[in-house]
């Protein structure tokens, strides 16, 4: 029989593992893939206290690693989603390309302060105009 420490350590190791995924990773398909990493340590966790300790329920560690992984499933169809919404956009899966504030704004739209249609230079007095207009 194994003892009852092991797949605590091994779940820390995967967690660990899942977290560094997460914070050096700059594509977006391995940072969820890491966070896989991360749920599955926690179902790990969860069916290995489930064994070893004397529950009032029994396989409620099964039962809310089921829940974990349905849960999983559901994170991996939607992220996988905006992934590929990412990349049509993009053409990049890279998370530090990505703008965090509207400060600039996307390819081929005019900045927020500057109305669509309109010449900064048409604010200009008369007098400023006319001096700028060559002679005839």
């Amino acid at each position: 029989m194994i003892h009852p420490v092991v797949p605590f350590v091994i779940a820390s190791l995967l967690f660990g593992l899942g977290v560094y995924g997460v914070l050096a990773r700059r594509n977006a398909v391995l940072v969820l893939m890491a966070v896989e990493l991360m749920l599955n340590a926690v179902n790990l966790v969860l069916v290995a206290a489930d064994t070893t300790v004397r529950a009032v329920l029994p396989q409620t560690g099964g039962v809310f690693a089921l829940f974990v992984i349905v849960l999983a499933a559901a994170e991996v169809g939607v992220g996988l989603a905006i992934v590929l919404q990412l990349y049509r956009l993009r053409q990049s899966v890279r998370l530090d390309e990505l703008p965090l504030s509207d400060d600039e704004p996307p390819d081929g739209e005019p900045p927020d302060d500057e109305p669509p249609g309109e010449d900064p230079a048409d604010d200009e007095p008369a007098s400023v105009a006319r001096a700028s207009e060559p002679a005839r």
